[in-house]
């Protein structure tokens, strides 16, 4: 059954736009930290002020920040960001804008009040060295206000305060210490600003809604896209999987963001992406905490930045009139306790491996390959095992992904096979607990026996 919501004590306190405004300010803080506070500091981050009693919502308890006048803030303890990417249309508003009237369509609006059509919820841990993040689905089916609804509505009614209540409510408790909001002209404008993101697209992506000028058009494979291609790609959910399916390309962006925007060019850029987030971004985030927490993203390692998904499953249409994604609390508590609790991450591993539930990706085009790898699986006693669809594109190393987050059954099987690289991320197959994405290594390590 969905938790009820809990009583708010004094100690309580996704999207992508967090990601490409921290790793944007990331690059160039190690650089020109004072010159970027002071730029930032011109105009308040903060576009809504909060209530006293909607402020209290966010922790305030513990400080988070050390440091002094000659040298850049550093986090000193975990922190939780909840980041929320709103959409909103006119069709959404009672009083459209006189510039936004009479258009023949539902136009985008340049506000923070409306459904949160993404969510993520980002864990800054310097204890473990860890950056993890949460995408919670929009569908997710949880109380806001003591009212069974969707999660995404939280914002709607409430703003970011309530937001924060109701995914703290739903994950047992977590404290949420900030939030970030973005709407989505934001995002194509901080693409646009950082000059574009090399990503491959997995599939081609057609879509069309006259209603609100919609326009998606994008063919399978890798390439750069602008701000509008790249929200093209993000706002794609018309397919078998749906949000779910969206929050897993949205995984896979961030992850070739994060490996791409680092780079001295940003710092030319530096101008753009400013004006960018003082126009479209709103946070309670003081410039001192934005700093720290683009600091500690510039020196996380690739391995230790986590992609996970809310566990949960996919509502019956005989169920619900509408659509769901229906929580599986006992897993959300395990791995709240995993990523989400004090410090040092606890291991997750099951004993018997028969249990384990294992896919299999190819993107070899050998079927010996696949035969060889399941075959050394069953003989190690992992006995649930499936082939899953093929990937579009070969991959040179193979990816075994912590698809539950079960990191520590990964890096076993990691070393077992003796190849590969480990993602803890929810880009495999759904329902497995570990997908083995398999590339040419495997090959190469196995070519006289194949």
């Amino acid at each position: 059954m969905p938790r009820r919501p809990a009583t708010k004590g004094p100690a309580i306190g996704r999207w992508l736009g967090v990601g490409v405004l921290l790793t944007a300010i990331a690059s160039l803080a190690a650089v020109g930290g004072a010159l970027l506070a002071v730029s930032l500091s011109a105009t308040p981050l903060q576009q809504q002020q909060l209530s006293s009693e909607d402020a209290g919502v966010f922790s305030q308890d513990a400080p988070m920040l050390t440091g002094g006048a000659l040298r850049l803030p550093r986090l000193t303890r975990p922190v939780n960001i909840l980041v929320l990417g709103v959409k909103v249309l006119t069709s959404d508003l009672s009083e459209v804008p006189p510039e936004l009237q009479d258009l023949g369509y539902h136009a985008l609006v340049n506000s923070f009040d409306g459904l949160s059509d993404s969510m993520l919820l980002l864990r800054f841990n310097p204890q473990t060295g860890q950056l993890v993040v949460l995408s919670l689905p929009r569908d997710t089916r949880t109380y806001v206000r003591g009212r069974l609804t969707k999660l995404n509505e939280a914002n709607r009614d409430g703003g970011p305060a309530l937001a924060a209540e109701s995914v703290s409510d739903l994950l047992g408790g977590v404290a949420i210490d900030r939030y970030v909001r973005i709407n989505v002209q934001g995002v194509e404008k901080l693409i646009d600003a950082l000059g574009g993101v090399t990503v491959n697209v997995p599939q081609d992506m057609r879509y069309q809604d006259d209603s609100q000028h919609l326009y998606i058009n994008l063919k399978a494979g890798e390439q750069t896209l602008d701000g509008n291609k790249a929200l093209q790609f993000l706002r794609f959910r018309y397919d078998a999987y749906g949000d779910i399916g969206r929050i897993q390309r949205q995984q896979m962006f961030l992850r070739a963001l994060s490996e791409q925007v680092l780079n001295p060019a940003t710092i030319a850029r530096l101008p753009k992406i400013l004006s960018v987030i003082q126009s479209n971004v709103d946070t309670n985030l003081s410039v001192e905490e934005l700093l720290a927490l683009a600091g500690y993203g510039a020196q996380t390692d690739r391995a230790n930045v986590q992609l996970l998904m809310l566990p949960g499953n996919f509502s019956r249409p005989q169920d619900f009139a509408l659509s769901y994604w229906l929580p599986d609390y006992g897993d959300i508590d395990t791995m709240v306790n995993q990523y989400f609790g004090l410090g040092t991450q606890q291991a997750n591993t099951r004993s018997n491996p028969s249990h384990i539930r294992i896919a299999i990706q190819d993107s070899t085009n050998d079927t010996l390959a696949i035969q060889s790898l399941t075959q050394a699986l069953r003989e190690s006693g992992y006995t649930n095992i499936y082939v899953d669809r093929s990937l579009p594109t070969p991959l040179p190393v193979s990816r075994i992904v912590a698809q539950q987050g079960d990191v520590a059954n990964a890096e076993m099987m990691h070393r077992f096979l003796g190849i590969g690289e480990v993602r803890v991320e929810s880009t495999g197959v759904l329902d497995s607990d570990i997908t083995i994405q398999l590339g040419q290594d495997w090959v190469n390590s196995h070519r006289k026996a194949l």
